[in-house]
């Protein structure tokens, strides 16, 4: 048995206390694990654009104070009374929850589970029974994604948990598998599944783009061009397997495309929400092509699209949530990439002590870590962030 308290779990977290508020690492109290709950000491949590957007309130979350992350790894201190194959000492990666039970969960795709949202937004112990509370007594909203893995120790629903029997100390770069890696992994592998012949076109190159053109290239596509506005980003996709670059800034995008792609491009996958280039997306796409909307746009934004162009072409937008995978399948699929070479998220991390949080943002914003960066191996390093993770 822990030496920590039956109930009345203490811990720190980070706690954003209402929209557009900082990140504050602060003491919380956790309620005991219920039955098909687990307690898990976080080793590591990625940084995901969504925590970012749910930060800003473009994404509701039911309710703030919040504790987010969904990118978390640890040890599993404690299981419920009803979890199977789960138990004390296992490492864990964490990812989101799904219903299990919808039809779509039945064909293994949970990342359209119908239940997605409430589930994994509200909660799935519901809006008043978060395991998350201030030493005050104020309720603050948790089990964000199944995990809120902002925190040292989390309650999580035992069906974001996926087993894994590495090391603990390569977690560091692993925690983000459970939602950027497998998203932009996923919408290539699982749901566009382009042939070699394909042309392939990855907008944005965060975490996401960069791991869904680790993916295509894996695949053995021909033609992968990657879109940004950053040349060290561009430089990097070419070394993870892009066979072109496009610049947005630097002249006509569509006639870009066009010279590379005279036909047009069969798959885009867009992972930068911005509805400007979602919009060149569609104009951009080939006869039967495909884009996938995978980064978030804001709550307002509208596609403007012309209709006959979209029927005519035979042209599909679809979105695509975490990669339509389901991560007890996909997760170790992953891993096996990983460990072969092909997949070398490795080079994508930069790990922070947790108490930094808004200066792992401040980093990743800017897409460089300034001179007092410190590594958690206590190297003073200057490095360029793709995927901060923090260190607990």
């Amino acid at each position: 048995m822990d030496s920590l308290p039956g109930k009345d779990i203490p811990t720190k977290a980070i706690v954003v206390q209402k929209p557009h508020a900082p990140f504050e690492l602060r003491d919380v109290i956790l309620d005991e694990v219920r039955a098909h709950e687990v307690l898990v000491q976080m080793k590591f949590t990625g940084i995901c654009h969504t925590d970012l957007v749910v930060q800003d309130g473009d994404i509701p979350v039911g309710s703030y104070p919040a504790v987010l992350g969904h990118e978390g790894a640890g040890i599993i201190r404690r299981v419920g009374k009803d979890v199977q194959d789960l138990h004390v000492g296992d490492l864990a990666l964490l990812s989101f929850a799904s219903c299990m039970s919808c039809s779509v969960c039945k064909e293994g795709r949970k990342g359209s589970c119908a239940e997605f949202t409430y589930i994994n937004f509200v909660g799935a112990r519901g809006p008043e029974s978060s395991p998350i509370r201030l030493p005050d007594g104020q309720r603050v909203r948790g089990q964000f994604f199944g995990q809120s893995s902002f925190s040292e120790l989390a309650v999580v629903d035992a069906r974001s948990v996926v087993k894994y029997s590495g090391e603990e100390k390569d977690l560091s770069f692993l925690a983000p598998l459970g939602c950027g890696y497998m998203t932009g992994a996923g919408t290539i592998l699982n749901v566009l599944k382009p042939r070699t012949t394909s042309s392939v076109a990855v907008f944005g190159l965060g975490a996401v783009g960069l791991a869904a053109i680790m993916a295509a290239k894996m695949e053995g596509v021909q033609e992968i061009i990657a879109v940004d506005i950053v040349t060290w980003k561009l430089e990097m996709a070419t070394k993870l397997g892009a066979t072109h670059t496009i610049d947005p800034k630097q002249g006509d995008f569509l006639d870009a495309v066009h010279k590379r792609c005279p036909d047009g491009i069969e798959y885009i996958v867009d992972t930068t929400g911005s509805i400007s280039m979602i919009n060149n997306g569609i104009k951009a796409l080939g006869h039967a092509g495909t884009l996938a909307l995978v980064g978030v746009p804001k709550p307002t934004d509208q596609i403007e699209a012309n209709a006959i162009d979209i029927l005519s072409s035979c042209k599909r937008i679809i979105g695509v949530i975490l990669g339509s995978t389901d991560p007890q399948e996909f997760l170790p699929r992953l891993l096996d990439m990983v460990q072969s070479g092909s997949f070398p998220v490795n080079l994508l991390s930069a790990v922070y002590p947790a108490k930094d949080v808004n200066q792992a943002i401040a980093d990743m914003k800017a897409g460089k870590v300034s001179s007092f960066y410190r590594h958690w191996l206590y190297l003073t390093i200057d490095v360029q962030v793709i995927k901060p993770v923090l260190a607990w």
